[in-house]
Formats: C-alpha cells, structure tokens, sequence
C-alpha cells in the first residue's frame, strides 16, 4: 500500500483523462465502490479516539463509527449516523472538498499512506439508504402549530427545513427557479451529480412530512419579507449568492460570453444530454472551483482547447489542488498572472486582451504586456454576490447578511444561512450546517416565546 497506492477516485480521473473525456461526458467521476471495496476501505480505518476527521467536518459526523459500521455490514445504521449529523450527506460525499477536510485530517497522512476514502465510503452507506427506498430514518415530534416560512430551496433552505420538520414546525420552502435543489441541482458540474440524484435526495428530505414546496416564488418579487413575517412565525433566508459578479470590461456583454454558471445550470438541464457537444476553443476566466467545472465540462464535452486564465498564480486559486489536478489531466491550459481587460467580438469567435499581472507590495498590478486569445465560447467564473431584491430590511456585513452566532439576523424572527452570510464559507457542507444550526436557534426562539 504505502505511497504506491493510487485510490479508486484517482483511477477513475486517470480513465476520464485517458479517453480524452469523449466516451461519455456526464459519467460519474467517481464511480461507486463495490460491497468488498466498501468492506476494504473502512479495515484501513484506525477508530481513533477523539478523530481530527470529526474535528475537521463541519457538520461534525462520526467518522470512525460510521466506517465501523460499513466494515461490519451494517449500512442502514451508517447512514444513519451520516445523515443525523448531515441530511444532504448523499451531495457532500459526492461534491465536498474532502481532500482538504476530513481526508486531509485522517491521521493517515502522518504515517505517509493514502488518508481512507471517507468521502466514498459516506457515499456507499447513503446511497444504499435511498436506494431501499423504505421509511424515512427520522421521525417528526409531535405537531407544534408553529409555521416557519424559508426562502431557498438549496443545501442550507433544506437543511433548516428538514430540522425544523423533526422539531415539529410546518414549513412551507419558498424558490425562485423551477426545481429544488439550488447549486446541488443548478450550479454542480453534471459529472458530479448524475443520475438526478440531486431531486432523488430532495425527495428523500421531503419525506419526512411537514414541509410544503412552493417554486417560482422569488424574494422581492413574487414574496415579500414583510409579508412572511406577518404570516409565519418565523424565516429563514438561504438564497446564496445567485447574482454572477461582472469582469466590469468592455466587449464582456459579446455573444460568445457567457457566466460560468449559468453555462453549467444550462448543462445540468438540458434534455437529453446526449446532443449536447462544443466545437472550437474555450476560455474560462477564473480560479474557483466552478471555473474549473466548467473547464472540465468543456473538454468532456468536446472543446478542442480550454484555457482557464486566472489573475494570481496557482497557490492563490480557490479550486483545491485536486480540482486542479483534475483540470490537468482533462487537459484544460492553466494560464496564470494575467487578467482581462476587453473582449472583442469577431464573428464566429470572440477575442479577449489580456495584460499580464504581478504582485507590488502585496497587492496586484498589471504589467503593461498584453496578450490574445480567440475563442468560440467565453465563461465568466469570477464569483457570484448577494441579489438585493426583497432583502433590504437586514443588515449588510461585507456584502453579505450579517447574523449572530445563533444565525439571528437584525430582524427579530428572521434566521439566514448558507452561502448569503458573512460568516461563513462557500461550501456545500457547511451551508448543510448553517441551516441546521439556524434551525435549533429557530426552535428555542419560538419555544422562548411560548414560555
């Protein structure tokens, strides 16, 4: 074993990247382990007590014991344990930076082997849960008759929801687009999510009971803060960051440009899948992790070139260095130090001036040289910001909305979580626990009010 092992996530990259991506280009990056690959991978496990892993998981599972219970044939039971902690476990094992959280902390990695495959292992014993198809694992507490309204069908609106639902609360899910979900069904690269696995653990969420769907509702539009203050006891905002943050450039409003996510969500809902093909050269600008989903995407899909341009150097890249990794051996071009600055366009193509950048007294700068590049395709991957609309009432902190370390926001009764506040990161996982958290926070405020 030692450092010769190459996991099986590994080897299913290294199989994408041999075939060029082209055999089919939304198959699942990492395919799932047999019953004896399972079985194999939790006996490497130590069990150690008090495990960085569980430090190192935002949601907090118990990683030891839920890898004990796969390596003793009790799947049902390690899902269990999963989603107690992590009810969008399903998504996390598939998209969470795993490399960088629990995996990075498996104590593995001081002894110089390969930390166990926590992420696939988690992805085993769910999967194996929603494939049974049987009763809902958690149980609802006896009906309170408090009505709790939630803004944002993603990972955070979910989570509270489902938590809110075992407390006892209805709540009624409010979302502006036409399917549930939010990024896990939106803003994922299809490799990462196939088989619609996004609504299948949507559903399973939903089974629970006490929670209402209501889509095409968005905030400042169709719904209004006052008005859902005024009819449920309490809210929770978990509408993330759905507004693409412009290159400020001209030429960027060109045909050929297009934002990265939307390019991606566009992907995602496309049917069939099959007809979907690029032709000619790709630029993606950006250095997160959805840039590199869509770079990836890119060539799977048939891009002859894909140039990821970014304005720092790699070790300052949002994307994990597995990410990167994984763009390299798609054979996406990594072109780093040097930002846009016009995109012109051409016709069939469009050309976009670059000036190449450094860093002066710690801050970017440009250089003063230029450089071209021609492609029939332009995606825009430099973030995403708060959307104003309906959400002028609540403080601001940095762009985002401020809440306390119990997820109140400056109006009383109004909770938020996810990728909108201040104070957290960008992440699947720890939007899962934001809305969790806020939900117990929710809970003890309406109790406190009934006391």
């Amino acid at each position: 074993m030692g450092q010769t092992r190459q996991t099986a996530r590994d080897e299913g990259v290294a199989a994408s990247s041999a075939n060029g991506g082209a055999a089919d280009p939304f198959a699942d990056l990492h395919p799932p382990l047999t019953a004896t690959q399972a079985v194999v991978e939790a006996d490497r496990c130590l069990y150690c007590y008090e495990a960085p892993c569980i430090a190192a998981c935002p949601t907090g599972i118990d990683i030891p014991t839920f890898i004990h219970q796969i390596r003793t044939g009790n799947l049902v039971g390690s899902a269990e344990t999963i989603l107690e902690a992590n009810i969008m476990g399903g998504t996390c094992a598939r998209a969470c930076p795993t490399e960088i959280l629990c995996e990075q902390a498996c104590v593995l990695n001081a002894r110089e082997r390969e930390p166990v495959e926590i992420g696939r292992l988690q992805r085993h014993a769910v999967d194996h849960l929603l494939a049974a198809n049987g009763p809902h694992p958690f149980t609802r507490a006896p009906e309170t008759g408090k009505r709790i309204a939630v803004v944002g069908a993603g990972p955070a609106g979910l989570a509270f929801a489902h938590e809110a639902a075992r407390f006892g609360h209805s709540v009624t899910v409010y979302d502006a687009r036409p399917k549930p979900g939010g990024l896990n069904e939106y803003g994922l690269a299809a490799y990462k999510m196939v088989n619609d696995f996004a609504q299948q653990e949507v559903r399973f969420i939903l089974g629970i009971g006490g929670i209402e769907l209501r889509l095409g509702m968005g905030l400042g539009k169709e719904l209004k803060l006052a008005d859902l203050r005024a009819e449920y006891d309490a809210v929770f905002i978990g509408v993330g960051l759905t507004e693409p943050v412009p290159l400020g450039i001209p030429g960027e409003d060109a045909p050929a440009v297009e934002d990265a996510i939307d390019f991606i969500a566009r992907l995602r809902q496309a049917e069939p899948k099959s007809s979907l093909a690029l032709k000619g050269d790709v630029i993606v600008i950006g250095g997160g992790n959805t840039a590199i989903d869509a770079a990836v995407q890119a060539r799977k899909l048939g891009a002859e070139m894909v140039h990821l341009v970014y304005r720092r150097g790699p070790e300052h890249m949002g994307a994990t260095h597995w990410e990167q990794d994984l763009a390299r051996l798609n054979g996406v071009i990594f072109r780093h130090w040097a930002r846009p600055v016009a995109i012109a366009d051409r016709g069939d193509v469009a050309e976009v001036t670059f000036e190449r950048t450094r860093l002066a007294d710690g801050r970017l700068a440009g250089t003063g040289e230029h450089f071209t590049l021609r492609a029939a395709h332009v995606l825009k991957a430099v973030g995403q910001r708060l959307a104003p609309e309906g959400l002028e009432e609540l403080r601001r902190e940095g762009g985002k909305l401020w809440v306390d370390d119990r997820y109140r926001t400056s109006l009383p009764g109004v909770y938020a979580g996810g990728d909108c506040i201040a104070r957290t990161v960008d992440l699947t996982v720890q939007a899962v626990e934001d809305g969790k958290q806020a939900a117990r926070s929710a809970d003890a405020f309406l109790k406190e009010k009934e006391s």
